[in-house]
This record gives structure tokens, C-alpha cells and sequence, in this order.
């Protein structure tokens, strides 16, 4: 396995390999598989509907709503287990959060296309911490209008993208032919626009 850490741009992405221990994320995995709130919708892509590739779990704060590919999401209320490794997240990266996107792929089949998390509610340099759990899968990143380059990521690692990275870069998760078993990401995020006093908090942060 190679990770290409070193075409990471610093001021737009870091990764932690292991942020979780082995044993500890299996035992996530488990409980999130079996326990979060799935579900399939449809989203609008170049101006069809289809079913996402994926199945999506929107946790959250109550006002902490989103929306993205035509889906307005209301939060379901934050799973223990999902607060907790907010918590977590949050001493180690010294950021808040009020939201996660957990999303499950089943298999190699399961994907997501090139895109920036750059909706209106992310603000204008989004931080978002991604755990991975499960599978090891190809991640890809390009700049905007260059060649793409892929991280394995591992099992319990932590990827996060901060400052401009959303107005820079893209990122995806390709299909793969190989043989693939459960890979479960929780994107952890900061919704802006609920208050003024929210956006000065994490200003302040």
C-alpha cells in the first residue's frame, strides 16, 4: 500500500493513520452498521434522479440542517457513540462540529462522484474531519484541473480537509471490480447560518 502523504497540501489536508485503534474500530464499525439511522435517496445528478450509491445517515444538532444533490436533511439526534467521537475529534483538532455525514458503502459497487463540499451551509473554508472504518478504500484527490492522485485509506485513520481545500481541490471514491467488504466514513462538520453567535464561536475557535 502506498499513501501519498507527500502530495498532501499541508495547508489544505492532514491524515492520521490509526487515530482509532484496531480493536476500538472494529467495535465502531459493528455498532454503527447495525445501529445508525441508513437510508437511500434519490438525489438529482445532471438533472435526473437516481438512487444514491451509497446508503447516508444525517446526525446532528437540531438545527443543524443541510442540504446537497436536491436532499433538504433534518438531523437525527446525535448517537452516543457518534457524540462521543465527536468529542474526541474535537480535543484533538480544537474545532467544533454540530453535524456528521455518515455514509456506508456495501461494496466495491458503492461510490462517490467527483465533488467539493462547498455548500452555503459549510461556509467559506469548510473544516471537516472524515473517519474511516472498515474497508480500506482508494480515495482520490485533484486540484482543480490537474491529475488526480489516490490515498489508501486505513482502517481508524482520520482525514482532515480544512482552510481552502474545498475551493481547490475535488474528491471522490471510485467503484472497484475487487473484491470489497463494508467501509463506513463519518464526516464530521461545522453547519453555519443558524445564528450570528454560532459563527462567531467558531471564528473565535
Amino acid at each position: 500500500m502506498t499513501v501519498k502523504l507527500q502530495m498532501l497540501d499541508p495547508e489544505c489536508f492532514e491524515y492520521h493513520a490509526g487515530f482509532i485503534c484496531n480493536s476500538e474500530a472494529d467495535r465502531l464499525l459493528a455498532r454503527f452498521r447495525e445501529e445508525l439511522a441508513w437510508r437511500q435517496d434519490r438525489i438529482q445528478l445532471f438533472g435526473r434522479q437516481v438512487l444514491q450509491p451509497r446508503l447516508v445517515a444525517w446526525y446532528g444538532d437540531p438545527e443543524a440542517r443541510y442540504s446537497y444533490s436536491g436532499l433538504q436533511l433534518e438531523p437525527t439526534l446525535w448517537h452516543p457513540l457518534l457524540y462521543e467521537l465527536k468529542e474526541r475529534i474535537e480535543f484533538a483538532t480544537g474545532r467544533h462540529f454540530n453535524a456528521a455525514l455518515a455514509n456506508a458503502y456495501r461494496d466495491g459497487s458503492d461510490s462517490m462522484g467527483w465533488h467539493s463540499d462547498d455548500e452555503k451551509e459549510l461556509g467559506s473554508e469548510p473544516f471537516i474531519a472524515s473517519i474511516s472504518l472498515g474497508q480500506e478504500r482508494r480515495f482520490l484527490v485533484r486540484k482543480k484541473g490537474q491529475k488526480s492522485f489516490a490515498i489508501d485509506l486505513q482502517h481508524g485513520s482520520l482525514l482532515v480537509m480544512k482552510g481552502p481545500s474545498q475551493q481547490r481541490y475535488q474528491h471522490s471514491l471510485p467503484k472497484t471490480r475487487r473484491p470489497m467488504g463494508m467501509r463506513v466514513n463519518l464526516t464530521y462538520r461545522m453547519i453555519r447560518g443558524q445564528t450570528d453567535s454560532d459563527q462567531q464561536r467558531q471564528t473565535a475557535e
